[in-house]
């Protein structure tokens, strides 16, 4: 087996234009720090879940009896499409309205589900909802941005655990976004999304998951410790363009990732999802390359890695552990023994 321990090195991370530095042999240091215990078992429904079927929500409406997929309107959204007309500039302090809406989207009517549980047409159902969503958002003149996002598990300090993600439609677009549109421009070498992808197929050891039309890998560049990247193989700037035949191949892609974290400890595996995809009012965003985000916080059972002095007074991410190490596990791993919830 390969030896991943006493590795000092540092990987460009080509998207966000920067060095993260791997010390691989620090994730076995002692450790008297906060740990984290997988959450004890979730009921089917919950009488004091604004999100579950029938339940009221802090502004009093009841939510229908729904089955599958349930969008509404945030009762506490982050933007709002009644914010101030405000422009103001006094030399380096700036404000301006932060215009838009936000949606909350709920995957499945009982609590405990989570999309690994969904089967792939389920998920793919929530997906062309989120396809659905970008493209109405996008009528909206306030917004130029959709940003689609999960906060899966009481780790990563998700509101409820009932399934669901949220939705901020923006008149702004999100600085990570932002930062890979530039590195794009930058490049100069042809596409830089579809050189990553060839260079992952090309490598191989880090792919998670793949087939015809999705492929699931942990970046050479990752700077968390199961940190997966999931791509159509097709480019497309957003999610509006996919055919339904992509958007089931990203779901069975989609779902085995979830159930490789959610064997992987045992338990149900905390991560934040972000959907990167270009804004959807501007220029030529031909060049851009739609794809998911997962960030788990764990770095090992019960550990979560905590970003700290050198990533956060210093600027530069310290990863614990090289990519090539987190895949193997990954891809060890048994999808027969995942147990479904009923």
């Amino acid at each position: 087996m390969q030896d991943f321990n006493g590795k000092w090195e540092q990987r460009w991370h080509p998207l966000r234009e920067e060095w993260v530095v791997y010390s691989a042999h620090r994730n076995s240091r002692p450790w008297d720090g906060a740990s984290e215990s997988s959450a004890k078992s979730t009921p089917c429904y919950d009488p004091d879940c604004y999100l579950c079927p029938k339940n009221s929500r802090v502004n009093g409406e009841v939510n229908p009896d729904y089955h599958g997929v349930y969008t509404f309107t945030n009762d506490h959204p982050v933007v709002g499409l009644s914010a101030p007309d405000l422009i103001e500039e006094q030399g380096l302090y700036r404000k301006k309205a932060a215009s838009g809406t936000s949606r909350v989207v709920c995957y499945h009517e009982r609590h405990h589900i989570t999309m690994s549980d969904l089967s792939v047409e389920r998920t793919a159902e929530v997906l062309a909802e989120w396809k659905k969503e970008t493209i109405e958002l996008a009528k909206i003149d306030a917004v130029t941005f959709v940003f689609i996002f999960e906060n899966k598990g009481a780790m990563v300090g998700t509101s409820s655990l009932h399934p669901h993600c949220q939705i901020y439609a923006t008149n702004f677009c999100f600085k990570n976004i932002e930062r890979e549109l530039q590195a794009q421009k930058n490049y100069g070498n042809g596409n830089i999304f579809s050189d990553i992808i060839a260079k992952e197929q090309a490598d191989g050891s880090r792919i998670i998951a793949e087939n015809d039309h999705a492929i699931a890998f942990i970046p050479f560049f990752a700077r968390y410790s199961y940190e997966v990247w999931v791509f159509p193989k097709q480019r497309h700037a957003t999610l509006a363009t996919l055919s339904t035949e992509e958007l089931k191949g990203l779901a069975a892609v989609y779902q085995e990732l979830g159930r490789r974290y959610d064997l992987l400890y045992n338990m149900s595996f905390p991560y934040v999802m972000s959907v990167y995809q270009a804004p959807v009012k501007s220029g030529d965003i031909s060049d851009y390359h739609l794809h998911f985000v997962f960030l788990p916080p764990l770095r090992q059972p019960g550990v979560r890695k905590f970003p700290a002095g050198p990533e956060i007074g210093g600027g530069n991410f310290m990863c614990d552990t090289l990519p090539e190490e987190k895949a193997a596990e990954l891809q060890a791993l048994d999808l027969s023994q995942y147990e479904e919830k009923t």
